[in-house]
């Protein structure tokens, strides 16, 4: 909470909104408000927050040259108002869904509409406990939508919330599609046309009956001022999404409380099996998980690796990764890095996010990604109310959602007493082989001040090896406290620095390869 508070405050320093807090030059902000940089950053921020929640059958993108007509409908198809309150701007001129498929497909294809219905229905929200019949104003304007729909190659339905159902004082009886937006959806993918669902909301909906019947489904969220060109440019295939779910998406309100993370079998029924036989009393799983979102391409992921795999508690862990477009379209994902403490003293999250990453890919192409870990990511608050890293495994996982590990592997956290790193100086002629950026950390009993560290070189090659000996004093920041060549193997060496009070020491080949297979810490 106090980094949030401090970036909001930072912000507002370096404006001088504590120096001026009331905006005297109304000519400069009438410059400043719509100016065209600002709004092509707005536009970009629109089309990178949309999520594609579902794509059957590649429904989306929509081939303009094979369109004549098209159908639009939904209270939100033409709607302004998401654009225009919750602390944004209000002299500003919105593009509605409806007008940006109409620019994108001028000369090209006609578009039909009707609203279909309105946001909410006259009895709401009462209607949503009760199922009032529809009135003959409701269905005629319902029969209409079915009509265009009908005449329309496809069907585009605006659908979701806005000032009426979703703000910070109004919370709801129901996630189900308020008013009559169900009945208008159902009649129009009655049709037998390809439909898709664009919805505008403020919170997550529990569209059961569109995620099993409805081809192509898109999340906009409330898409801003230039929502509309934003939403056009995703639907024909100008823009590839790339968005994901900061928030889990419930089947139903009786689910709730339904986090991301949750604690292990949280979500845990005792039946399995649904019917009449069955032994199943509720539906349960998320609708759509934490971090989902599709994309018109794919992408593999490949090559995981955590360096060092063993470490201390105040170590920082580097973890790497390549993500190909194995798809034929440009695209981005969003690679997502979860973690979880396999045993600890109490009960833990069973995935934590740890680190995201949004990388744009040409089809083809390959790109590493890199993640950092360090102590604060692997620490639980214990019973002593304190924040520690225990020693333990904890499970590094690599994916495109919550639910979607692609990749994953083991990070062990051994304390200062029963480290595994110093084996190689046991009698069993254990060794470790590094070659250039390799490097292997050991830990230092109680912190102590040092001098020297000895090293029993093995298995030279030809070329020259250097190293690096770097020492940690705590964070896990190692700095470089010797540089040397190795000049003979199979006995100690000794290097000898000025004294330093150090927690790790970490020897790093820079050049060629080598084996250690003893190390020894010592001081005057």
């Amino acid at each position: 909470i106090n980094d949030r508070v401090r970036d909001i405050l930072r912000v507002k320093f370096l404006v001088g909104l504590f120096d001026t807090p009331y905006q005297t030059d109304l000519k400069g902000a009438d410059e400043e408000v719509e100016k065209k940089e600002n709004e092509e950053v707005a536009l970009q921020a629109s089309r990178e927050s949309i999520v594609l929640l579902k794509n059957e059958k590649n429904v989306l993108p929509l081939d303009p040259s094979k369109i004549r007509k098209i159908a639009v409908c939904g209270p939100n198809a033409d709607g302004h108002s998401y654009a225009l309150t919750h602390y944004g701007p209000l002299a500003v001129e919105v593009t509605s869904v409806l007008k940006g498929i109409q620019e994108k497909m001028k000369d090209k294809a006609d578009v039909l509409y009707t609203k279909g219905c309105d946001l909410v229905d006259a009895n709401w929200p009462e209607s949503e406990l009760i199922d009032y019949p529809l009135t003959d104003e409701e269905q005629k304007e319902i029969d209409k939508a079915v009509s265009q729909a009908k005449q329309a190659d496809v069907a585009i339905v605006v659908l979701g919330g806005g000032q009426r159902t979703c703000g910070e004082n109004k919370s709801r009886s129901s996630l189900d599609l308020p008013g009559r937006q169900l009945d208008l959806l159902k009649a129009v993918v009655a049709t037998g046309k390809p439909v898709v669902l664009v919805l505008i909301n403020g919170r997550p909906l529990s569209i059961n009956w569109a995620d099993k019947f409805v081809p192509a489904i898109l999340e906009a969220w409330y898409p801003g001022s230039k929502g509309g060109i934003a939403v056009a440019d995703i639907l024909f295939g100008d823009y590839n999404p790339g968005g994901k779910l900061t928030v889990t998406f419930p089947k139903t309100v009786g689910q709730i409380p339904f986090n991301f993370p949750s604690k292990p079998a949280s979500q845990v029924d005792g039946g399995r099996v649904s019917g009449l036989k069955g032994n199943m009393s509720r539906v349960n799983g998320a609708l759509y998980p934490f971090g989902y979102g599709l994309s018109y391409t794919s992408f593999k992921y490949s090559d995981l690796v955590i360096s060092p795999s063993v470490i201390t508690p105040k170590q920082d862990v580097a973890v790497r990764l390549n993500v190909t477009n194995t798809g034929d379209r440009e695209g981005d994902e969003v690679v997502q890095m979860y973690i979880r403490d396999i045993i600890g003293s109490v009960t833990t999250y069973e995935k934590n996010l740890r680190g995201f990453e949004r990388v744009n890919l040409q089809p083809g192409e390959t790109k590493e990604v890199m993640f950092t870990i360090t102590p604060e990511d692997l620490s639980l608050y214990n019973e002593e109310e304190k924040w520690v890293v225990e020693p333990g495994d904890f499970r590094i996982m690599i994916g495109s959602s919550s639910a979607d590990i692609r990749l994953s592997d083991t990070l062990t956290v051994v304390s200062y007493q029963d480290s595994r790193v110093p084996d190689i100086n046991k009698k069993n002629g254990t060794k470790w082989t590094g070659g250039k950026g390799d490097y292997l950390t050991l830990p230092v009993k109680d912190a102590d001040t040092i001098d020297r560290v000895s090293i029993r070189w093995t298995n030279l090659q030809k070329e020259p090896t250097h190293f690096d000996i770097q020492a940690s004093s705590g964070g896990g920041q190692f700095l470089t406290i010797f540089s040397g060549k190795i000049t003979d193997e199979g006995r100690m060496q000794s290097y000898k620095f000025n004294k330093t009070t150090v927690s790790d020491i970490r020897i790093l080949i820079t050049s060629g390869k080598a084996s250690i297979a003893e190390v020894k810490v010592d001081k005057e």
